[in-house]
């Protein structure tokens, strides 16, 4: 992109939090009338940039220039008044407001100190229909769909910003028909000179409307490349990355045996509207089944279905050919089911308890908080699992805040194997941890199965799901796309089946 035509320029951008680096020397840079992707995996940086364009975060090294002046916009309102604006997945207007309230807000045309409501609306009407959208401004903006209210939300951002409208996840909520819509709205506004940065998981909606794409990962630029000139499989490959080292030596593969063994937990045609689309899957003792696809592609709401944090409204479970309900977490822990979720800070871990206290939260569920587990059993919990698993530092009544992201995850799997669970189910059991606890996450994994417990691992790295799984079930646009096993299970195959389009994009 020549000179003149950029618009905005991130150069070098730097960002760390209590010493750990979020962004490191990162390029960005947006042209006038272009459409701008940024993609990346959890942890790649996103979001961090984008608060660093749009004023929520300051920068710790770098610099930045809009229009060819050099800016460093300290807030939100700020950036705004440069000429940036955002629009969020979950739009940040008010329901109990009419269309023209919320696009004037705070800005509300007066005469004679008092609001003129029939200029506030007069000018409602004439910015919407640069949108085309013929729509009652004087109705509340509740009585309209998502996709209304997104594009009354770009309205209002490029009314108050415009040079630079930054859209984060704009279409998550959204049907094939309201997404072709936005997109109109967008190509509109990319004609009028209008930087957008759009941020979205779905692959298919960025080669249709996107013009170049800026990859990170682990906060640090991977390329920026023209999408013109990009096969689908190389953005993959830059959006996964092929770095992990193979720590577990050779590839297990599956006994045949338990390939051609009886399937006691079933799940056929299980689904949720809106969440993830019907899917059929049988797993075997001593299986592991690995879930693989890009951020957004449905690979945790799969996780949350399976264990009952979301309810299936279509399909049915059955375990050991008897027909069960996961309509909760605690159901599927009766049945046998534990899950170490992704976001392990957040959901996976409670800080300010004790290591042992952590370790005996599932059990604890299990037998019901009438029967408390007494202080002697939970010591006795505790130093087992922090001796087998080598929990450190060894001891049992430490803050769990306190340990390493890879001793909290070693506390968080020693939850789940205190109920000895007939099904684990692991989201991301790595992400975040040093490399010797990486590896000794895997190896458990591998004993774990040895043992005759089924797992279900799903993972961003591809090399970790060949290493350990003896399927993958591949997953795109919230759909279960491919099943490869065997020797069919390599991370080109998986990147492969990701890249092919899905029956929706197909048709």
């Amino acid at each position: 992109m020549t000179e003149p035509d950029l618009l905005l320029e991130a150069r070098g951008i730097g960002k760390s939090f209590l010493g750990i680096a979020a962004l490191d020397g990162v390029d960005f840079t947006l042209g006038r009338g272009e459409i701008h992707a940024l993609l990346g995996e959890n942890g790649a940086g996103k979001s961090t940039l984008i608060k660093i364009l749009t004023g929520v975060y300051t920068r710790d090294q770098g610099a930045m220039r809009l229009d060819g002046t050099d800016v460093a916009p300290a807030s939100v309102a700020d950036a705004q008044s440069l000429g940036i604006g955002t629009v969020y997945q979950e739009v940040n207007l008010l329901e109990n407001l009419t269309v023209a309230e919320n696009l004037f807000l705070g800005r509300q045309p007066r005469r004679f100190g008092v609001i003129n409501r029939a200029e506030m609306r007069r000018r409602s009407i004439a910015l919407l229909a640069r949108y085309g959208l013929n729509i009652d401004v004087d109705a509340l903006l509740s009585s309209y769909s998502v996709a209304i209210r997104q594009i009354i939300a770009i309205a209002r951002a490029v009314d108050l910003s415009g040079k630079v409208l930054v859209l984060d996840e704009p279409t998550a909520s959204l049907d094939a028909h309201e997404v072709d819509m936005l997109f109109d709205v967008l190509r509109r506004l990319r004609q009028d000179g209008l930087g957008i940065i759009i941020i979205t998981h779905f692959l298919n909606q960025v080669y249709a409307v996107a013009d170049r794409v800026t990859v990170l990962r682990n906060g640090r630029l991977v390329g920026t490349r023209e999408l013109a000139d990009l096969p689908r499989l190389e953005l993959i490959s830059m959006m996964l990355g092929r770095e992990l080292q193979h720590i577990t030596g050779e590839r297990h593969v599956q006994d045949e045996s338990i390939a051609k063994g009886e399937a006691p937990i079933r799940f056929s045609g299980y689904g949720k509207r809106g969440s993830i689309a019907p899917f059929d899957l049988d797993i075997r003792p001593g299986e592991v089944v690995g879930i693989a696809g890009l951020l957004g592609s449905g690979r945790t709401e799969t996780a949350f279905l399976l264990f009952g944090i979301d309810r299936a409204d279509s399909g049915s479970a059955t375990i050991d050919g008897r027909p069960v309900t996961l309509s909760s977490p605690e159901a599927a822990i009766a049945n046998g089911f534990g899950f170490a979720p992704e976001e392990r800070k957040t959901d996976g871990i409670i800080g300010d308890f004790s290591v042992a206290d952590n370790i005996a939260l599932a059990l604890q569920a299990r037998q019901g908080w009438a029967k408390p587990i007494s202080s002697r059993e939970k010591a006795a919990l505790a130093a087992s699992y922090i001796k087998s698993l080598d929990i450190r530092p060894a001891d049992a009544e430490r803050p769990i805040k306190f340990l390493s992201g890879g001793n909290q995850q070693k506390a968080v799997l020693a939850r789940w194997l205190a109920t000895e669970p007939r099904l684990l189910i692991l989201d991301e059991p790595t992400r975040g941890i040093d490399i010797g606890a990486h590896a000794e996450i895997l190896k458990m994994i591998e004993r774990l199965c040895a043992d005759g417990m089924s797992l279900i691992v799903i993972s961003s790295e591809l090399e970790e799901l060949t290493a350990v799984a003896h399927r993958v079930i591949v997953l795109a646009d919230r759909r279960h796309v491919a099943e490869l096993s065997g020797e069919q299970v390599t991370a080109d195959n998986i990147m492969q089946a990701i890249a092919a389009p899905t029956r929706t994009e197909a048709a």
